[in-house]
């Protein structure tokens, strides 16, 4: 009987697979081998590889103008990257590369912009999707943009209190382009009916004839429409987008400058190497439901936006890690332990368990053993033994490497790690974030590297803590 890791690997799934081939016993990533990088730059480590980046945005934009041209749809295709996702320069600098707008979420967001505008990364033509709940600042950052002369900027109204802000404090004759966040239902099995974001189906109409059609100022462009759960194939995902179109359609009828919907939540990410999704199904089955119901109404098809965060850069990173020790506490629980910790880390494997795509990158031709992952912090949840596909965790048998460490990868973990562990700050139990490196390719194709930070010091910490 075959038990090493690999034919454990290739008996499980289809493999090799996108992003994902063995190569002399060693795990590669994109074409990197990661043995190498670990050989340069140590562990804890994580690495962003740029390239994926536009690949992903180039899918993406390829699927949905290839569904308008079959449905002969008669909106265009805007395609927008969700700043929270990642907020670092190398991401964005990346993602602008490739003919993207964008989509921000607090009054901190408006300062990046502002830096990538003094870059010259964008114009003032670009599209900037304001959403999210807005306190006085966000509001404040938003009306600077808008009387700097960034055309299309959008806030989102997400609730009826903050139409007249702009109303009030506009300059200039233009119109401002404004949109509507609809909250949607949640889905059955969440603790609420509906949204806390977003105003109610049955109070738009109501509010766009009493405010938003008297005003001088502002006019309504943008219905936006978020599923908390993402873009999905199901019942309730399609039902919602239904109500959400048909809302569109009541709207128009009596506003002549709606003309475009926000599609937000976003596509899913491959989290496991048994992911199955079809993203252009999907896409074709968006496009034909909105227009199957625009044309009922006898209502023009609106343009579309999409808002892209962890489909744009989470498929793009790694962290690795090395196995520092293994302890058998009983005879069924064997731990691996990790050179960090999933608390800071991968918060979200902590957070609300999150599973990534988890493989060796090393020892693939010993035999594989059930284990539980432990990290480094006195916190009893720190640790990690199940996957997406089953509720074990398999790696190579430590006790029967000789010389060279176990180093494992979590893979597609390129969204929100940094943002939620509170990259820079204090990290549980002092546990420093690790080093980052970005990977590149250069105009031959050759990969290049360059470390964009240092795993963080006591230094730094204390200096926080005001010591």
């Amino acid at each position: 009987m075959k038990n090493t890791y690999r034919d454990l690997i290739e008996q499980t799934f289809y493999f090799p697979q996108e992003g994902f081939e063995v190569i002399d016993n060693n795990l590669h990533f994109y074409g990197i081998d990661l043995m190498e990088i670990i050989k340069q730059y140590g562990t804890p480590l994580k690495i962003t590889y740029l390239p994926k980046i536009g690949s992903q945005i180039k899918k993406a934009k390829r699927i949905f103008n290839v569904a308008i041209a079959k449905a002969d749809y008669k909106g265009t295709y805007t395609y927008c990257y969700c700043t929270k996702s990642s907020h670092f320069s190398y991401v964005l600098h990346e993602a602008l590369k490739h003919d993207i707008h964008l989509e921000t979420s607090s009054a901190f967001d408006i300062p990046l912009i502002r830096a990538l505008y003094a870059e010259k990364k964008i114009d003032k033509s670009i599209f900037i999707i304001c959403n999210g709940y807005k306190r006085p600042q966000y509001i404040e950052n938003i009306i600077g943009l808008l009387n700097d002369g960034f055309e299309n900027v959008i806030p989102v109204l997400d609730s009826m209190n903050e139409f007249s802000h702009y109303d009030k404090r506009i300059k200039g004759r233009k119109k401002v382009k404004v949109g509507i966040r609809i909250a949607a239902g949640e889905e059955p099995n969440i603790e609420f009916y509906s949204s806390r974001l977003g105003i109610r189906y049955e109070e738009i109409r109501e509010f766009y004839i009493k405010n938003l059609k008297k005003s001088k100022k502002v006019e309504l462009k943008m219905l936006h429409f978020f599923i908390n759960t993402g873009i999905k194939d199901t019942a309730y995902y399609w039902s919602e987008l239904a109500k959400f179109v048909n809302v569109y359609c009541e709207l128009k009828k009596i506003c002549p400058t709606l003309d475009s919907l926000d599609i937000g939540g976003g596509w899913p990410i491959r989290k496991s190497l048994g992911f199955e999704y079809d993203y252009d199904y999907m896409a074709e089955q968006i496009i034909k439901q909105i227009q199957t119901t625009c044309r009922a109404q006898g209502v023009e098809e609106p343009n579309i936006f999409t808002e892209f965060g962890s489909f744009t850069v989470a498929e793009s990173g790694a962290t690795l890690l090395s196995i520092v020790d293994q302890k058998q506490q009983n005879d069924n629980e064997l731990w691996y332990m990790i050179d960090s910790s999933f608390i800071t880390t991968l918060p979200d494997t902590w957070g609300i368990k999150q599973k990534f795509i988890l493989l060796a990158i090393n020892h693939w031709e010993k035999e594989h053993k059930r284990v539980n992952i432990g990290g480094l912090t006195c916190d009893s949840d720190d640790y990690y033994n199940t996957e997406s596909h089953v509720n074990q965790v398999y790696l190579p048998s430590e006790e029967k490497l000789e010389g060279e460490p176990l180093y494992i990868g979590f893979f597609h973990t390129g969204a929100y790690q940094e943002s939620i562990g509170g990259y820079g700050g204090i990290q549980h139990c002092l546990v420093p974030a690790p080093k980052m490196v970005i990977i590149d390719r250069d105009e031959d194709g050759e990969i290049t590297t360059r470390l964009f930070a240092k795993e963080q010091s006591a230094i730094s910490m204390m200096k926080i803590l005001g010591y």
